[in-house]
Parts: C-alpha cells; structure tokens; sequence
C-alpha cells in the first residue's frame, strides 16, 4: 500500500470498531481499580485479547504482554514495534452525571487510563484482523500501576522486553517465542500516549527530548522539646523550625540552580501539634521534588541531606531526611517523534499538529520504556468546551471527549505500519 492507501485503510477500519470500542471504553471507566488492583481490567484486557486471537502472557501480577507474530521470512522484513496502555485509576470520587460513571465508590479513571487502554486494544485488533497487509512483529504493553509504584519498571524488570519461551498454556505461542530470534530479536521502536484535556479534540501534540520531569519524593521529621506554651523558652518549637526548613528549600531552586533548568520543590504535607497551649515537639513535613534531569535533580537531593541536618541544628533541633527517587525524566528520540510528527500530517493534516514547546512538570513512567527503546510518547488532544470536556487530568469531573479514540487508534496504527514498512 502507498501512504493514500494506508491510511484509507486506517481510517475505513478505525470506522468499523469505534463503536465496539466506545463501549469497552465506558465498561473500563464504569470499573476502575488501583494500581496493582486492576484484576477486573486485566480480566478484560485477556478476554478481549482472546476473543480476537491474540497471543499474551501475565507479568507482574495484573499485567499483560500481548504479541502479533507475522515476520515475512521471504523479505527478512522482523522489525518489531511495542506500544503502552496503562490501566490504573485513581483514589477519585468521580463527579460526572454519565450513564457510565464509576460504580467503584471513590475509584475513578480521571487521568483517561482507560481511554489508553481501549485505544491500544483497538489497535490489536486491526492489526489481527489484517495481517495481509503488514509483516513485523508488534508488542503490546497492558501496564499496571503508572499512578503509584512505577509499574513499567517492574514490568521491564520482570522481562516484558525479552522474546524467549514462556509457559502460557498455549504451545503454538511458546514456539513462536522460542523460535523468533529468542534473545536475539529486540524491540526496534516505542510509541505511546496519553490524554491532553488541554489540546482540543482533532489535535495531537509532540514534543521532541524532554517531555515530563523526573522526581523525588521527600520526607523530613523536625524533632523539638516540648514546654508550656506559656514557657516557650524552656522548650524548642518544631512548627517555627518547621517554617524556617520552608524557606530553607526556596532559595535552592532559586539561587543554586540555572534558572534555565526546571525545577520545582513543593511541600504537600505539614503536620505538627496536638493542642494549643504546647510548643510542639514534632514535625512531619512530605513534599515533592520535581525537576528536567536527573542531574538537577541528584543536586538537589544531595543538597538537602547534607545542608539540611546543619540548618536544622543551628536553630536547636534534629531533622531526619529521607529522599526517595521517583520516575526518571520522560524523553523523546528526536528522530522518531519527528516520525510521529509527519504521520499525524500525513494522516489528519498540517492543523492536526501541535508542537509543543514547554516540558511538563509532571512525571510519567513511561519514561523507563522509552529508556530503553527509542520512541515517542505524545498527547491525544481530548478537549471539547461544546461537551464540557474542560476538566484536567486528575480533576472528579475529568471526561474524554471520545471523538479522540478514533485519533488515538488511527495514529498508533500509522506509527506502526509505516515503520514496519521501513
């Protein structure tokens, strides 16, 4: 098929399923569970693989690893293409009044996880259904956890990445493993998205090296003496070191980093006292560390666990610091997001593309796929103020405009014939 061609191929069969998948989608969101809780979706995840003959494996409990073998032995052509779904909700009272509002009190798929995984199911299924017009091998992550322990991590580490015989209950697809390459044959490209409320529907956007920051989450316990509040001189106050250590964090993103990089700290969390007549003793103050390197944010990190204990002391207590190290910075390969860029030209046109300049702030796991597998991760426009799809991502009445799953499995089919077709 030409470029014309293919993508009249794409778009007659994206037509075909919308439907289906519309409802797969409202199922998803009417049943969210927690990362690492995803049983029911992961159960449907399966079914629907099965249903529609796709091979798959279970990897760290809810996920699953889905592969279409269809290499062309006569041309060589086995180049292989992976693509990611997560499939967690959030701890959410969702707000909307839709007939597929989450049944799941307090559980709510409010950052379009479940949008994600509806897309990239749909895209499975085309690709099933037509293996006469492609030739490659395509993976499939169905991920779990992204909102809370790093579940793509764990995934790689668990060996989603690697081709090699798996016990699965079905021989054909063991042979398939063994025989394809085994260790030999490796992952040639990555494409995954998420939703954009901040794009309108119909738009796409991209950015090419950093997208997303990496972080760090932080925890620091000011110990004091207590005393009456009447007394405050025989004691010392952790609440007003507690404040200082505030004005502490400041000045290092602001006087000690490159004012070009980005970098953010923010205390979420302030917890000290139990009354009012008692200088309080104890402090317990949890924050975030957000920054666009891992550099920076090493820097920062050394920063406080030296600097912080000394600044503490001198105004008479002690600080216990624990810094944890979050998901790593989200990063895109320069050649292939200008890939992406031109697929979505060539497939919805020039005003389809949005270039987008900023980085965000916020972190993605992704990023650990994207480590390891030279790819692109871009935002499916989702915004409709005509439907009241104006809400952002983690908000109680965050919706998706569902127009964009028809966008969403359009491009990741593009992305992945066109590149198998290389």
């Amino acid at each position: 098929m030409n470029s014309q061609e293919l993508n009249k191929f794409i778009k007659e069969n994206v037509d075909k399923i919308y439907d289906e998948m519309v409802k797969i989608r409202r199922t998803i969101h009417m049943n969210p569970e927690l990362g690492d809780e995803e049983f029911e979706t992961s159960k449907l995840i399966k079914e629907f693989l099965s249903k529609n003959n796709i091979e798959f494996f279970e990897i760290i409990n809810t996920g699953v690893v889905a592969t279409i073998y269809n290499d062309d032995k006569k041309n060589g052509k086995n180049h292989t293409v992976a693509t990611r779904a997560d499939i967690d909700a959030l701890p959410i009272f969702e707000e909307n009044d839709v007939e597929y509002k989450s049944k799941n009190l307090g559980k709510m798929h409010a950052c379009g996880h479940d949008t994600h995984t509806t897309i990239q199911l749909g895209v499975a299924k085309v690709l099933a259904k037509n293996k006469d017009k492609w030739n490659g091998t395509v993976r499939f992550f169905f991920q779990p956890a992204e909102e809370t322990n790093g579940g793509a991590d764990r995934m790689i580490k668990g060996g989603a990445l690697k081709f090699e015989k798996r016990s699965t209950g079905n021989s054909d697809f063991e042979n398939k493993e063994k025989n394809s390459k085994g260790a030999d044959r490796k992952i040639d490209a990555f494409f995954a998205l998420h939703m954009a409320p901040e794009i309108p529907t119909g738009k796409i956007g991209v950015k090419v090296g950093k997208a997303h920051a990496c972080s760090a989450q932080l925890k620091a316990t000011i110990h004091g003496v207590s005393a009456h509040a009447a007394l405050p001189h025989k004691g010392v106050d952790a609440i007003l070191i507690g404040a200082k250590v505030l004005e502490f964090f400041q000045p290092i993103v602001s006087r000690r980093i490159d004012p070009r990089e980005g970098a953010v700290i923010t205390i979420g969390s302030f917890k000290g006292g139990e009354t009012n007549n008692i200088v309080c003793d104890k402090v317990e103050m949890l924050g975030t560390i957000r920054t666009l390197s891992n550099e920076t944010r090493l820097f920062i990190k050394e920063t406080i666990e030296r600097d912080l204990p000394i600044f503490v002391e001198s105004l008479g207590g002690k600080v216990e610091v624990s810094i944890r190290l979050g998901y790593a910075p989200v990063l895109n390969d320069e050649k292939m997001t200008d890939f992406v860029a031109g697929n979505i030209v060539d497939l919805f046109g020039k005003d389809a593309l949005e270039t987008i300049k900023e980085a965000r702030m916020d972190v993605e796991d992704v990023s650990y796929f994207l480590n390891e597998i030279p790819g692109c991760f871009f935002r499916l426009g989702t915004r409709n103020e005509t439907k009241n799809m104006i809400y952002d991502l983690h908000h109680p009445k965050f919706n998706v405009d569902e127009e964009a799953i028809k966008y969403g499995i359009g491009l990741q089919l593009k992305n992945i014939l066109e590149y198998l077709r290389k």
